[in-house]
């Protein structure tokens, strides 16, 4: 599994960093976790092509995770002459968050004639989604009202797992969600004084033991974090960082 960190940063800019988006190819599959409003640019900056991405799974619908969904849409449609079906998944309420988004972004939008389909899925929790050769189990998470509409995702394909927690407060279903997983990806937004709907990376590492990946990456990280340097024991994203599991 082919992982690059598109955008590793927070929805503030924080050491000048892309909101948050990770690129994963793995044989037929070729995808996105999150799509934060500046993915577009970063994509181009990496040279990843959109059009070669089939998936799209969101955690949730803050801006820097999600914001740069129409600006692929409209690019796929006005530029890259995109002809491929895109299928968009994530937490209730998608189907009604799509064209309200678009309307959002760029108005008529949301019903402009495309030469490709886009399937909305929404995702549950007690219900693991099949797509090609992923399985997709998400998991909820703390980061707000309406508490359905915050997941993390644990993706297992051919044999690997890719564990992220999306944005969250410490909540124990993040132990289940990052167990002895090849690769988790942890937000730690603050260094050691928990924020409202963040978590500090000092309460990851006293949880370490019970989650046990076997490799770590901290992202979302606020200048707090990004100031600590050798503080912080586990690897730190970057973007464009790429990573093999």
């Amino acid at each position: 599994m082919h992982i690059q960190f598109v955008g590793s940063g927070d929805a503030f800019g924080s050491g000048g960093r892309f909101n948050t988006c990770f690129h994963v190819v793995s044989g037929e599959l070729n995808f996105l976790v999150d799509c934060g409003a500046s993915s577009l640019i970063a994509m181009k900056r990496l040279g990843i092509d959109p059009n070669a991405i089939d998936l799209i799974v969101l955690t949730h619908y803050h801006a820097d995770h999600c914001g740069g969904v129409p600006f692929f849409i409209l690019n796929a449609q006005f530029v890259a002459k995109r002809t491929r079906p895109l299928t968009i998944a994530g937490p209730p309420p998608i189907k009604e968050w799509f064209p309200r988004q678009m309307e959002t972004a760029f108005a008529g939008s949301a019903h402009s004639a495309k030469k490709f389909e886009v399937s909305l899925i929404e995702l549950a929790p007690e219900r693991p989604w099949l797509f090609r050769n992923a399985e997709i189990r998400s998991v909820r998470v703390s980061h707000g009202l309406p508490p359905e509409s915050y997941h993390g995702y644990r993706i297992s394909i051919d044999g690997k797992v890719l564990a992220f927690s999306g944005d969250t407060e410490w909540t124990d279903s993040l132990i289940e969600l990052g167990r002895d997983a090849d690769l988790f990806v942890s937000e730690a937004y603050v260094y050691d004084r928990p924020v409202q709907m963040h978590l500090a990376y000092r309460q990851l590492l006293e949880k370490l033991a019970l989650i046990r990946p076997k490799r770590l990456i901290i992202t979302h990280m606020s200048d707090d974090m990004l100031s600590r340097g050798d503080a912080i024991a586990h690897e730190k994203a970057r973007d464009g960082l790429i990573v093999e599991i």
